[in-house]
């Protein structure tokens, strides 16, 4: 069987954020220079993947070794813009003196081990997907992405942006556009873009309440916390990170990042913009509350009826390319139906679109 997927650029970090910090040339030039940096890079390797188009799956790639292992590799890049860089780490090789090697195996391992053991999936692709990542990329380059095929860590730049692998939700967010991408291949523009966000957000928060066995209300519900330094701002007395799933638009507020959070909690605040792929990183904080407020009427632990009836979703068949929020909506509240029938775990569904103000019924 041959797969095929788009290959697209799928940054952590939203470009509104780094956008903000290159213009604080005059207060923080160094920032700015590694933000510009970062952003121009991102650019042009989007730019190149939009003229790569559609590509089959990688088949020269063994698959893994077996249905209950993953098969990692993780390679340094060394400061360099090169991928895959060099070998540093391989499956069942000894721990690393280099702390940011052993955070991304680690992170890989756990990843697959969360599908593998909740949802039954073997690897990104379902067929045990060799899973690879490369550390060291770039010099100060401030961000993490999945680019079609692999994972990329940048080192930050120590006062905004600390090192990339520290954050299992990050590893799990951008290992989940490789779900998607073998899967609903969900349109990286628009609602369908704000969607593939938010699900790579859902399963990236998952796959950290389960690694350290947190429960839906002992869970923090931010993505990146542990990413950002410990001088940038918060907002009130919320934690900080890039985005809260529990309360979208309190994730951060500092001035050198354009001030307050600026994502929506319902589609009251959505926000209409060519920027940033039709703000797929901001519209996402909708969807991502109406997966917060399901797992919490729900109760336990997230990854269990909650993540389960989002997995059946992306995975089902019948979530299109171009899904629009409406779309999704409809189809979480018919797996809910369908695995658990119209029971408490339905009313939850339905109860959590309507308070972010999406309607179940497929309409716009």
């Amino acid at each position: 069987m041959s797969y095929k997927h788009t290959l697209t650029h799928c940054t952590i970090v939203p470009p509104h954020m780094l956008e903000h910090l290159a213009r604080a040339a005059e207060t923080h030039p160094e920032l700015a220079a590694f933000a510009r940096s970062t952003l121009e890079h991102d650019a042009s390797v989007r730019t190149k993947r939009r003229l790569t188009a559609v590509i089959g799956a990688p088949e020269a790639l063994a698959r893994g070794v077996g249905a209950d292992r993953p098969q990692r590799t993780i390679d340094a890049a060394h400061h360099k813009q090169i991928l895959p860089g060099t070998q540093v780490r391989a499956e069942g090789g000894q721990e690393s003196d280099d702390a940011a090697v052993n955070q991304a195996y680690d992170g890989l391992g756990n990843t697959f081990n969360l599908y593998l053991k909740a949802y039954g999936r073997n690897s990104i692709d379902g067929r045990g997907l060799p899973l690879v990542a490369t550390v060291h990329y770039g010099e100060m380059y401030e961000n993490a992405f999945w680019n079609g095929e692999q994972m990329v860590f940048g080192d930050g730049d120590g006062t905004i942006f600390l090192d990339f692998t520290s954050c299992i939700d990050v590893i799990g967010h951008e290992l989940t556009h490789g779900v998607t991408q073998y899967t609903a291949n969900l349109n990286y523009y628009g609602q369908s873009g704000a969607l593939n966000e938010s699900l790579s957000d859902v399963f990236g928060t998952i796959i950290k309440q389960w690694v350290l066995g947190q429960t839906v209300e002992q869970a923090d519900w931010m993505i990146g916390a542990e990413l950002l330094g410990p001088t940038v701002g918060g907002y009130n007395d919320s934690p900080r990170g890039l985005r809260s799933m529990k309360d979208p638009g309190t994730a951060y507020d500092d001035a050198r990042l354009g001030g307050k959070d600026p994502q929506p909690a319902s589609m009251n605040g959505y926000v209409r913009t060519s920027a940033d792929n039709g703000g797929v990183h901001i519209n996402s904080g909708i969807p991502n509350r109406a997966f917060y407020l399901t797992a919490k009427a729900i109760g336990g632990n997230a990854w269990e009826k909650a993540g389960q009836i989002w997995y059946d979703t992306l995975t089902g068949g019948e979530l299109a390319p171009d899904a629009q929020f409406a779309d999704f909506a409809r189809l979480t509240v018919a797996a809910a139906k369908s695995r658990y029938g119209d029971q408490e775990e339905a009313k939850a569904v339905l109860d959590a679109w309507s308070q972010v103000g999406v309607p179940t019924n497929g309409s716009a």
